[in-house]
């Protein structure tokens, strides 16, 4: 089972990466605190791929990189 790493590991050990995160804890306004790394890839498509597969209950997907300016992100 993988380590809790805090968002400080996370983005010091996947540098712009996207990140699969299994059980992240957040603070009050759901900014992910900590969490299971499952899957990291520069990749973002085999990231999704991997929760896919893996099926996590409860999870978030990060981006520990700088989106360019003109990015829209969609939820």
């Amino acid at each position: 089972m993988p380590d809790v790493l805090t968002i400080a590991e996370i983005e010091a050990q996947f540098v712009a990466e996207w990140v699969l995160v299994e059980e992240p804890q957040t603070n009050d306004v759901l900014e992910v605190q900590s969490g299971k790394v499952l899957a990291h890839s520069k990749d973002r498509d085999e990231v999704y791929r991997e929760a896919v597969r893996l099926r996590p209950k409860r999870f978030a997907m990060l981006y520990t990189g700088t989106l360019p300016k003109d990015t829209a992100v969609v939820l």
